[in-house]
């Protein structure tokens, strides 16, 4: 493997969890000025999130399936306590809970645990992605009497999962549709999957419908996968480019949901970045808005990646899974970590380790 290849994969999958864990003590604010308020200096390095969370309607949120709590009025069982998140059920039923209660400075959310999760199980014999295998990991991940993440919260695609996998569906027929499902959240785990696919040398196009698939294990959604597509073709581009590729045209050619000409005139207008992602772009989960908020702020801060993913922390909303996935493109792009941040994540070891086995330095080139 030739070594821009490698440093910008390993980049890429260190500023996976650097994204992740920036935006986590301010994800799904929704008004900015509750940021400021309880970051006066923004956000600047790693914190522990507030315990009061003004925009939080996680006690509106279903235990039981997917989705609000009115989709679970005939649930068998209590999915949240019982199945998942063991011991944190009690958060779920109080106002203003912070989704990611009592997690500290560095940790990360759950969805970046179930990239950790991908990455390990591709460290097996055949080093290659396994359906059954990453959802064996997937479960005893979640299900855990010892939990094995920090977090409080699980986004509606884990608790539809655990209610169907608890009707006794298989698991690989689990993925269950809300109104939520075209979420950004979808895409944390494919970055992992199609960089460790390609470095091992699996074609461009059995690697994109390996996460094409992987993904409608849990996100079955006609566009969000069009946009996973987008996102294997533009971290393979970003991966193999030469030095004189012009980035922010890969970047502009993966606009899905946003006409490119549209997403090139947010790049080059003064706009203030609240003012694109927040009223020219919703800083919601939908990955119709998510997706070109990612690629805006990757084309205009390309050179700036710790910058990049400070404003996407503070223009709020679905901060953590925009960074995650934004964490990637910039690691690719300046093939190294965003500000040194790495090594004061709570589990670089951890990640670190599946990170160099992931990359190993003997796999084939593109």
């Amino acid at each position: 493997m030739n070594e821009p290849v490698h440093s910008r994969s390993v980049a890429a999958l260190k500023n996976l969890f650097i994204g992740d864990s920036l935006a986590m003590p301010v994800h799904w604010f929704y008004n900015v000025h509750d940021i400021d308020r309880a970051f006066p200096n923004g956000i600047t390095k790693f914190e522990a999130p507030p315990e009061f969370h003004p925009s939080s309607i996680m006690s509106l949120h279903s235990t039981s399936a997917g989705g609000r709590k009115r989709a679970d009025s005939h649930a068998p069982r209590e999915i949240v306590g019982n199945v998942i998140l063991k011991g944190k059920q009690s958060y779920w039923n109080r106002s203003n809970v912070h989704y990611h209660q009592g997690m500290q400075p560095g940790d990360n959310t759950l969805n970046a645990y179930c990239a950790l999760t991908l990455m390990q199980t591709m460290n097996g014999p055949d080093k290659h992605y396994d359906r059954d295998t990453f959802l064996k990991a997937y479960i005893r991940l979640m299900t855990a009497e010892i939990p094995a993440h920090p977090d409080t919260y699980a986004e509606s695609y884990h608790r539809g999962f655990f209610a169907n996998l608890e009707k006794g569906q298989p698991p690989h027929k689990c993925g269950a549709v809300t109104h939520d499902t075209p979420s950004i959240g979808g895409l944390t785990t494919i970055a992992p999957l199609a960089i460790g696919e390609r470095l091992r040398g699996t074609s461009l196009a059995d690697t994109r419908k390996l996460c094409r698939n992987h993904l409608a294990l849990t996100h079955p959604d006609n566009f969000l996968a069009d946009v996973c597509d987008a996102y294997v073709e533009l971290i393979d581009a970003l991966m193999f480019r030469d030095d004189d590729t012009h980035v922010q045209e890969l970047l502009l050619k993966a606009a899905r949901g946003l006409s490119r000409r549209d997403l090139s005139k947010l790049v080059e207008s003064n706009r203030p970045e609240r003012e694109v992602i927040g009223k020219a772009l919703s800083t919601a989960c939908y990955i119709t808005d998510a997706w070109p908020a990612v690629l805006y702020l990757a084309c205009k801060y390309h050179k700036q990646p710790l910058r990049a993913l400070q404003i996407n922390a503070e223009v709020g909303g679905d901060s953590v899974h925009r960074g995650a996935v934004l964490g990637v493109l910039l690691g690719l792009i300046n093939g190294q970590e965003a500000g040194n941040l790495f090594a004061r994540l709570t589990e670089h070891s951890s990640i670190n380790r599946a990170i160099e086995r992931l990359t190993f330095n003997d796999a084939p080139t593109a």
